[in-house]
């Protein structure tokens, strides 16, 4: 039986590091079929590396002014319980390049990870969509709308009856000698993005 079936642990209220809303402003986003994920053995929560498929790369969104934003929810289904898991973000910008990447995320399936604004936690850095990926059901843009200056609304979230199994994995990788930190999982993040950063 899975140690998931039973709690084995309690928590109180955090008075030295009082826990911080919200994400950083980038997420890596990158195609599910592009990079392996491997998993801690003993906690399935936790992942422990990311492997690229031949020379596939992640890709970087930088924003400002917390305009990132995730979400998970729980469903109670017929099988048990299922995750909703969500993304919002902006785009500021119109070009056709920007308008391919929007349809590459309609149609393919995509993982995402999110950098949180609380750091003292092992989950500092979650990865979204890791069984059944993430597709863009939202696109909205308005021309006048001058908080965007036109650009695209976005939301990132699971297909049609594929909620997720588990709660946004943690990612949490070390480096080569050594045990794994905030730090360590960036860098090992940063390794595999793609030169040129989307905004």
């Amino acid at each position: 039986m899975s140690i998931y079936n039973k709690i084995n642990a309690g928590f109180e209220l955090g008075t030295d590091e009082p826990i911080t809303s919200g994400i950083e402003d980038v997420i890596y986003i990158f195609n599910q079929d592009d990079i392996t994920l491997t998993y801690d053995v003993a906690n399935p929560l936790i992942i422990t590396g990311l492997t690229s498929v031949g020379t596939a790369k992640i890709y970087k969104f930088a924003g400002t002014n917390n305009s990132f934003n995730t979400s998970s929810k729980l469903a109670k289904t017929q099988v048990g319980p299922r995750y909703t898991e969500e993304i919002d973000f902006n785009i500021a910008g119109l070009s056709v390049d920007i308008k391919a990447q929007l349809m590459a995320m309609g149609y393919g399936r995509v993982r995402a990870i999110a950098v949180n604004n609380y750091k003292s936690s092992d989950s500092a850095v979650e990865l979204f969509g890791a069984v059944n990926g993430l597709i863009l059901t939202d696109a909205e843009r308005n021309a006048a709308d001058e908080t965007l200056d036109g650009g695209y609304k976005l939301k990132l979230t699971n297909p049609d009856k594929l909620k997720e199994p588990y709660p946004p994995r943690a990612i949490s990788i070390a480096p080569e000698s050594g045990s794994a930190t905030y730090a360590s999982t960036i860098a090992a993040i940063e390794a595999l993005v793609a030169s040129g950063i989307h905004q």
